[in-house]
């Protein structure tokens, strides 16, 4: 019996051994194919990159996981409470592996096994066995990977504090909506950081990790209340909150507010794309979208909003002119108009709209449906709110509402401020348009609009469109000969001029009125757009030297060198126009926009930043009686300061009394210039303030004419004017410093000759050494043409087949 009993010990020594053994080859095996799990210790999870306004005001988030590092000593006890309590009472007390979750998790496999189910049920993980699940293995439900996991966890908790295990569990996890970590979860489903989130919502976040879509707080309420005031209870009994806070918490609503995902500021979108495809370059997209950069911009949202308004003021005034072309869509609404007319996509971007669909419509009034709100599902409201539009409210159209408008057509209308349910007909322009308005001494863009709306069509005409500038070119040419021994009050005649090009084909290049007005100084030809004096000056200076100033000021990168480019006949961007002028407002430095002032890495350390000044005593750490720092601005000087005062005061008298009168109105100093392209294709206006550089485009996206009063002073000054008076509204006229050393001397506009005073004498500014002219000498007096007119002939009727060969 004995000998029994030792064999059977022995035997099953053996097996423990031979189980032992065993255990250790397959521990080894799995070993094996463990991955590294210090890998943790540079953690770098894909972050959200977040464009912010100057003021601060969120602008845009990029990332493919929304996802907000957030280190865990910034994340508050309440947040860590509730999770702690929703997954991991423990997590403080054991070593990785929650024995008694293990134990529950055997039983439950066995009876699972013992039904017929031999799939490997979940459950008993810690906090730290999640952490190796999410960071190192696959969700694969096997024993293989669920020891794995067990193993990782031991080893993870050996090598790392709680603390960091916490932080990296609370930074990855997903918890619906495209929220990775609770930072990101809170303003997701809040709107809120952190610390301003409330007992209930906290909770409500804990509760999401075992599946965001099983307490979706919009598809399951239900469930999702439930599970929430099951996680408060649970801190109830952890001792983090009291019976009666619970109480109060277990009372509250969800109360989810979902974020938007795009463009916090709606009138921003031209910008912040812009920003984007800036980003992506300069660190590609991997970075962009996972990088957690912190981008701070140039706009200022106010600004922003004017420009806006203004080139949608200008643009729907046109569009009104043109009349109406119909309803967007039309619907059966033979049952529930909502639902129709809610399958329409209504413009995201222009708040002041919405759509609305005709139910009756009579001789001149009818009733119409407005388009039902949805929630975040896309689920249509049961609200049908219903208004009416009378003829008499829409001035602009000229038609009886009931010859144009039928039951079922859906249409953009906007509510009248006097009358309630009272809306007038609203229409979305065919012509486009641009506004850049930017910081003259920094080329900070503060404000960017491309288009009507970015929901309509994403190209920025702003930065994309190239168009020919027409004669807002000029001051480039007259810039040039002021830099090159010319004044203000220089004398070139305005004549018939003929141009013979290498193909042998003659242009003659005319005035906007078909008129030629003889000897005119700079001052004035600049003031009233003329064409033929300008050629006439470029061929003077040579259009080499034209294009290369062309290149200094940004507009060209390679003008092709022919004079008809002198008027402005090369294209280029809104964009690049607007730098170039603010280059002059500038004192000649050049001026490069930027749209970033400074671009911070996830770590706040500072990787971009557009102000490149020099300034060696700023970062003094004290002051010990040294001067004040002495900033060295060592940006490109591409146009002298004296020259550039006086095209300045030369493109003031545009506004005073030429091309740009309509300016006049904001009752400060500006100075700018008009241009309009042949067959009235592109209008312009471009202008400055010792405040504000603003350049306005405006045409449509396939080229055509707008019409014969579409200039640049009909089109494009109205918005300027808009935009800049609200823009400086409440702020006092700035005069343009005229530097050091020059002289003012009166002279006589129509001979540059000096005057007495009066009033049709202007105040020139001169450069040393320079001064009025003591007798008029004109610039083309060997011209045939000139001979005509000291004949007394008219210089057109010597030439009948004279063509509109110019832009004005």
């Amino acid at each position: 019996m004995l000998r029994l009993i030792g064999w059977l010990f022995g035997f099953g020594v053996f097996c423990a051994l031979g189980a032992v053994a065993v255990a250790a080859v397959y521990l080894n095996q799995l070993n094996a194919t463990l991955p590294d799990y210090t890998v943790l210790k540079d953690y770098q999870p894909p972050v959200t990159t977040r464009v912010h306004a100057a003021d601060g005001t969120l602008l845009a988030e990029y990332a493919r996981e929304r996802r907000l590092f957030q280190p865990i000593e910034t994340i508050p006890p309440l947040i860590i409470n509730a999770f702690i309590s929703a997954e991991d009472k423990d997590f403080y007390t054991h070593s990785g592996i929650a024995v008694d979750g293990v134990i529950r998790a055997l039983r439950d496999n066995v009876m699972a096994r013992i039904d017929g189910n031999d799939s490997i049920q979940g459950g008993g993980s810690t906090i730290t066995q999640q952490v190796a699940k999410n960071f190192l293995l696959t969700s694969e439900q096997t024993w293989d990977r669920k020891i794995q996991e067990a193993i990782l966890a031991l080893r993870i908790e050996s090598t790392f504090s709680k603390n960091k295990i916490l932080e990296l569990y609370v930074n990855e996890i997903f918890l619906g909506l495209n929220s990775y970590g609770v930072a990101a979860a809170a303003l997701n489903y809040f709107d809120k950081a952190l610390y301003e989130l409330t007992l209930s919502e906290a909770a409500y976040l804990a509760a999401l990790p075992k599946g965001p879509n099983n307490y979706h707080p919009f598809r399951r309420p239900k469930q999702a209340i439930e599970r929430r005031n099951w996680v408060i209870d649970r801190m109830v009994e952890n001792g983090y909150v009291t019976a009666e806070q619970a109480a109060a918490a277990k009372a509250e609503p969800l109360n989810v507010k979902p974020r938007s995902s795009g463009s916090q500021l709606y009138s921003a979108e031209y910008f912040t794309e812009e920003v984007r495809r800036q980003l992506g370059k300069l660190y590609g997209e991997a970075e962009l979208y996972g990088g957690g950069l912190s981008v701070r911009t140039t706009l200022d949202p106010h600004l922003q909003e004017y420009a806006r308004r203004a080139l949608m003021d200008g643009l729907i005034n046109y569009d009104h002119g043109e009349g109406f072309r119909g309803p967007i869509a039309s619907v059966d609404i033979s049952s529930d108009w909502g639902v129709a007319v809610n399958a329409v996509k209504p413009l995201s971007d222009v708040p002041e709209w919405t759509l609305a669909v005709v139910l009756d419509m009579g001789d001149n009034q009818g009733t119409i449906g407005l388009r039902p709100a949805t929630d975040i599902e896309g689920k249509i409201s049961a609200d049908r709110v219903t208004g009416t539009l009378a003829g008499p409210d829409i001035k602009w159209v000229s038609k009886k509402l009931g010859s144009i408008l039928k039951p079922g057509d859906v249409i953009y209308v906007s509510k009248l401020p006097d009358r309630e349910g009272a809306y007038t007909l609203e229409q979305v322009p065919e012509l486009e348009g641009a506004l850049v308005a930017m910081d003259p001494r920094t080329g900070r863009v503060l404000a960017m609009v491309g288009g009507f709306s970015y929901a309509e069509s994403e190209f920025n005409r702003a930065t994309q469109a190239m168009r020919q500038p027409g004669s807002s070119f000029k001051p480039i040419v007259y810039s040039a000969a002021l830099d090159n021994g010319y004044t203000p009050a220089s004398v070139v005649l305005d004549a018939p001029i003929e141009i013979v090009n290498g193909d042998g084909s003659v242009w003659r290049p005319e005035n906007y009125a078909q008129q030629f007005y003889g000897p005119q100084t700079l001052r004035r030809g600049i003031e009233r757009s003329r064409n033929v004096m300008t050629v006439r000056l470029a061929k003077d200076l040579g259009m080499p030297l034209i294009s290369d100033y062309a290149k200094m000021f940004g507009i060209y990168d390679d003008l092709n060198p022919v004079l008809a480019m002198a008027l402005g006949a090369g294209e280029t961007t809104d964009m690049r126009m607007t730098s170039a002028y603010a280059t002059i407002a500038n004192g000649g430095r050049k001026i490069v926009p930027t749209l970033i002032d400074r671009i911070q890495d996830r770590y706040g350390k500072t990787i971009y930043k557009h102000d490149e000044r020099v300034c060696d005593g700023c970062a003094a750490q004290s002051w010990n009686h040294q001067g004040e720092p002495l900033i060295i601005d060592n940006r490109e000087q591409v146009l002298d300061p004296m020259t550039a005062y006086q095209i300045t005061s030369m493109m003031e008298g545009v506004v005073q009394r030429g091309t740009g009168t309509g300016a006049k109105k904001l009752g400060r100093p500006v100075a700018g210039k008009t241009g309009t392209s042949n067959d009235y294709k592109d209008a312009w206006f471009i202008g400055f303030t010792p405040e504000l550089a603003v350049g306005v485009y405006v045409g449509f996206d396939t080229p055509r004419n707008m019409g014969k009063q579409s200039t640049g002073g009909e089109m494009a000054v109205p918005i300027f004017t808009e935009f800049v008076g609200n823009a400086l509204k409440g702020k006092p006229p700035t005069p343009f410093n005229m530097p050091g050393g020059m002289a003012q001397v009166w002279i006589d506009p129509g001979t540059g000759v000096k005057a007495n005073g009066g009033d049709q004498a202007i105040y020139e500014a001169f450069k040393p050494g320079t001064g009025p002219n003591l007798v008029t000498s004109v610039i083309g007096v060997d011209s045939n043409a000139f001979q005509a007119i000291q004949s007394g002939q008219d210089p057109a009727a010597t030439d009948m087949t004279l063509g509109r060969g110019g832009l004005f």
